[in-house]
């Protein structure tokens, strides 16, 4: 076997990436940049091992992932819209009116343009209720004063 020399690194880190825009998992691409930073040491350093190559390689591709995942985790949690997807969550603290009247427990009203169920307790229609809180696709209700 004939010696890895930096080019191997180059087209290596190439096929990665390639094979990161099929996947489009994002992995690879980190995987694809360890490679080239091999191929740069070796470039430099040329009587490296192919030992000390992967050892780089694996090093490298580690640290990647790990501080990709560090970083993504703590951006995933900044947002100016948490409840986006939590549609019942948006509407904590508004006050709506009752469509339906509330008994036994439960009645309906309309929040924005949707019929919701409300639970909460007994309530004459046409009255003004704040949401409390939710329960998946059921919001809780209370009387306002």
């Amino acid at each position: 076997m004939g010696e890895i020399e930096f080019w191997h690194w180059l087209v290596a880190g190439l096929l990665l990436g390639g094979l990161d825009m099929l996947a489009m998992s994002g992995f690879f691409l980190w995987l694809g940049g360890s490679a080239f930073a091999v191929g740069a040491v070796v470039f430099f350093v040329p009587e490296l091992t192919w030992q000390g190559q992967f050892l780089i390689f694996g090093v490298g591709a580690i640290l990647a992932v790990v501080v990709t995942r560090l970083i993504l985790r703590t951006e995933a949690g900044a947002t100016d819209k948490p409840n986006l997807n939590r549609r019942s969550r948006q509407y904590l603290g508004q006050l709506i009116v009752l469509e339906s009247p509330i008994v036994n427990g439960r009645g309906r009203a309309f929040v924005a343009d949707t019929l919701w169920t409300v639970e909460g307790p007994d309530l004459p229609v046409g009255q003004t209720v704040r949401v409390v809180g939710t329960d998946g696709m059921l919001l809780q209700v209370e009387k306002t004063t």
